[in-house]
Formats: structure tokens, sequence, C-alpha cells
């Protein structure tokens, strides 16, 4: 989420032809495969660390075994102004607002990765942490998504909010709240959340009675989004919904038909569902997760022209570099770059997808089509590999893009917990006096935000490590959500990153 004083780019002023040619040459190699394809990091302590930033990010009352120790209890009377226990979830990235379609998102990918990658989560002693995760999102969503046909979707005025730099635990800005119903839809965030639940249903499926719980409210809540079609702009501009809801409803379907295998999900997915190939998977466009998980299934697109498989095809072959039918922009480094401003996500999106994919493109013994060119599963897993590894360290600058983790790695994430000190409860903080305090110093955050994924360089692999370039430095929690299993997969296979055995979605 950007800030009202993001930069345009994370390029910096001055550093010499010196450090221009050394970034040249490092970029050639990286591209060239000497220096990704031989590149290892320790994947694992990756993956630990990048589950402990979701856990800086809860709202709340921590748990007596919270492992964040600067974190305390905050958003305490969250709900209170319409007489409704509202505390819980997650803040999105920087700042302290709950906002819910990324909050929603967050929660369907991190029970994404859960299913796909349950066996290397396993291994890696992560699957509880991650289980806990997704619950501390559905628990929350539960309270937001108590009534029928109506749902709290926003604690928090995002603009006083983005007026006072303070940790969550202090903060004295209005805990604004923000809700859908029958006379205010808003079809993408009851649609998401209805995935979300789906999806989360799915994972905690043998504690039956809490399954049946996300269940029968991810029932609901797609009803209300298919029957109020409307977007809701009540969180512009800090996530408009620029792609419509079309993507939304599919991927509540599709992830209902996958927990259900119920055939009015399938109908609405084959008949009604509008369905577009597009070059992007994020916060706010769903198609290419909705069509790789529907490619197994045999299943065309509304109007049969097109099957599911062959547009998951075109994601592929439209973001590969070395396919005809290319489009998206790659850095001189090797990296996915879409836009300024948590562009990471667009990184680990994409392995995370080009993962599972090859996954079961292997147990169907199929290839991606580019037209007429087959593309191995290998050439999938080799990508994500590099986009991942482009992150932790392999790239043109050899620095690290995740707090705590590798060399040189960011230490002034655009976010105010960790930058500011920890405060006695009840201090009042002069929201005037707080960027001068503690956002405009130049000097590393008092708290580290373990594991936090930078928004990252821009498209010429520039990246500036200050508070103030926030779209280099604010971290997100689906940026995160979306490494995990990729992160996974990395830590507990072999080089190849090929599945010990199939992974399948068991329905309810």
């Amino acid at each position: 989420m950007k800030e009202k004083h993001t930069p345009a780019s994370c390029r910096g002023g001055g550093g010499g032809g010196v450090r221009c040619v050394v970034a040249l040459l490092l970029a050639a190699l990286v591209l060239s495969g000497d220096v990704a394809g031989a590149t290892s990091f320790n994947y694992k302590d990756a993956l630990t660390k990048s589950i402990l930033f979701l856990e800086a990010q809860r709202s709340g009352k921590l748990p007596p075994d919270n492992r964040i120790k600067w974190r305390g209890d905050s958003g305490m009377e969250d709900g209170k102004l319409a007489h409704v226990d509202l505390t819980g979830g997650y803040y999105d990235a920087g700042d302290n607002v709950k906002y819910g379609l990324p909050l929603a998102f967050t929660v369907t990918t991190l029970a994404w990765a859960a299913l796909a990658f349950k066996p290397e989560l396993q291994a890696a002693g992560e699957l509880k942490h991650v289980q806990e995760a997704i619950r501390w999102g559905t628990d929350y969503i539960l309270k937001c998504a108590a009534k029928k046909n109506h749902m709290w979707v926003q604690v928090g005025d995002p603009n006083l909010d983005h007026q006072c730099w303070v940790r969550p635990e202090n903060m004295p800005t209005p805990r604004t709240l923000y809700q859908i119903d029958g006379n205010t839809p808003g079809t993408e965030i009851a649609a998401e959340t209805a995935a979300a639940l789906a999806a989360s249903a799915m994972v905690f499926r043998n504690d039956k009675n809490y399954a049946r719980r996300l269940m029968n409210k991810a029932k609901l809540l797609y009803q209300f989004a298919k029957s109020h079609l409307k977007t809701y702009d009540g969180e512009c501009p800090f996530y408009c919904s620029y792609s419509g809801y079309n993507d939304e409803l599919l991927w509540a379907a599709t992830w209902l038909f996958m927990a259900t295998k119920r055939q009015v999900y399938a109908d609405f997915i084959t008949h009604e569902a509008i369905s577009s190939s597009v070059a992007e998977f994020s916060w706010d466009l769903k198609y290419p997760g909705a069509q790789i998980l529907l490619a197994p299934h045999n299943m065309n697109a509304s109007g049969g022209m097109q099957s599911y498989k062959t547009q998951a095809d075109n994601f592929v072959c439209a973001v590969l570099p070395d396919t005809p039918f290319h489009q998206v922009f790659i850095t001189p480094g090797g990296m996915i770059h879409l836009r300024d401003g948590a562009n990471s996500q667009y990184v680990t999106g994409t392995a995370f997808l080009f993962l599972v994919y090859a996954d079961w493109l292997d147990t169907a013994r199929q290839d991606v089509m580019c037209g007429a060119t087959p593309i191995k599963p290998a050439r999938l897993r080799e990508f994500a590999k590099q986009q991942m590894d482009y992150l932790l360290g392999a790239n043109p600058r050899g620095r690290s893009y995740v707090v705590g983790f590798g060399s040189n790695p960011p230490t002034q994430p655009h976010h105010r917990g960790a930058s500011t000190p920890v405060l006695k409860p009840g201090t009042v903080v002069n929201c005037g006096m707080s960027f001068g305090d503690w956002f405009a110093p130049d000097r590393p955050n008092p708290n580290e935000l373990t594991g936090a994924i930078m928004g990252g360089p821009d498209g010429a692999d520039n990246f500036i490590d200050k508070r103030n370039a926030s779209a280099c430095t604010e971290p997100c929690t689906y940026i995160n959500s979306l490494a995990i299993g990729a992160l996974a997969a990395l830590a507990g296979r072999g080089p190849n990153l090929v599945a010990s055995k199939s992974h399948g979605y068991d329905q309810m």
C-alpha cells in the first residue's frame, strides 16, 4: 500500500559510474545463469523469518507465546464505535489500518500454501505456524461477517492514520469503521473473503466444527457477492479494485468448488463466470490463480472458447522472457517488474503459481503450450527459483531484500511499529512531532522487522534503503503470504524442486 509521500521510484541520486558498471556486470551474470543457476540460500531460515513478519503484523490481544517481543496488544477497542468486537486481524503494511480486501487475500494465499506445500511445511517445522497465521485471520473475518449480507471491511481512517507516525500500541488516531451491506455492496471484498474462508476450511478440515463454520460463512458471502454486484470504493485510493469484480467471483467459486465439488459452483465457473488471460497475479487480479486451480478439471471458460488450462498457459507465456508471447518487463538483473510500490508481490506470486502449476503439469504429464512451443515444467521451476533468489540476494546489488536475512539486509523498512521505539502503554504521542522524531531520522529502525520482504527495487534494479522511499521499503502481508509456499518448496525439495508425490486438494 502506498503512502501519500511515496516516491515514484527507488532510484537514488549519486553513486557514480563505477557502481553502475559493477551493477551491469552483475546483472549480465545473473541473466546468463552464471550466478542464479548456482545460487543457493538457507531457504528454511528465510521461510521461518517470512512467517515471523506476519506475526509482527498482528492486531488485537497477542497470545502468550508471541514471538515478536517488541510488539504488544493494539487496537483493543476496534469495533467499539458500533458496539461490536472487531479486535484481531492484520495491519496490511507499514501503517495501522486493517483493510478487508488485502487481509482476505493474505489468508487465501496462506491457505493455498498450506494445502499445496503441506509436506514441505511439515518437514520445516512451520506448518503449525502457518496454520496459526491463517486462523489469526479467519477468527477476525468471522467477527467481521457475523451478520448475513453485512460485513465490516475496514478499521481505521487511512488519511488520519497517515498523518501520525506511531506504533499501533500507542495510536491516537480514530478507529473509524467501514462496512458493506445490501445498500452499499462490495462484490470484490465479499467474494475474496468467501475464497479465504473456503480455502481455510480445507486447511482445518480435521477440526470439523470450525471448518463447518468457515464453509457456511463462505457460502453466504459468495451469495451476497453474486446477488449484490457493485464495486466498493471505500478503500480507495489505497486499495482500489482496478480489475473489477469478475476475477474475485471466479476465484471465490473456484475455491468453493475445490472445497465441496458441488455442481452449482462448477456451473457458474463454466457457464456464467467471466475469465480472461492476463499477465499479473495480485491482491487485485486473481484470474491466473483460479485458472491454475481449474486446469486439472478439464473445464472451459464461459462461452467454451478457451479451457482454463489454456488461460493458465497464457499467463506463463506472458511472463517467461524466452517465449514468443512474453509481455512482462524483466529488469536487467532478472526480476519481474510491473510497477513501483509492492512490486515484490508479483515476484513472489509468480514464483508461487509457477511451482504449483509445475507440480500438476508433471502429474498430468503435460507441458505449457505457448502457441506451438512446449515449455517443460522444469522451466517454470527454474524461473520461480530465480525470482525468489533475486529477493534473497542473487541480484545486481548482491544484497538481500528480506529484513534480518542474508547479506546486507534492509534496516529502514517503511513501517511504523518497527521504526518507533517501544513506548509505555498510555503514552501520549504528538502526531505533529512524530514524523520528525521517528520517520525522518536516517538511522536503522530500533526494532527489527524480521522476515519482511521489501517492496523491492525499481525497474532498473535500483534500491534505496530509506524509510522515506516507501516504494522500495514498505512491506505488505500479501508479499510474504505469496512467498511462503515457494520458500517451503525451496527448503524441502531437492535442487530440481520436483515434488516427491502429487499434492491433492481433498474436498470437505
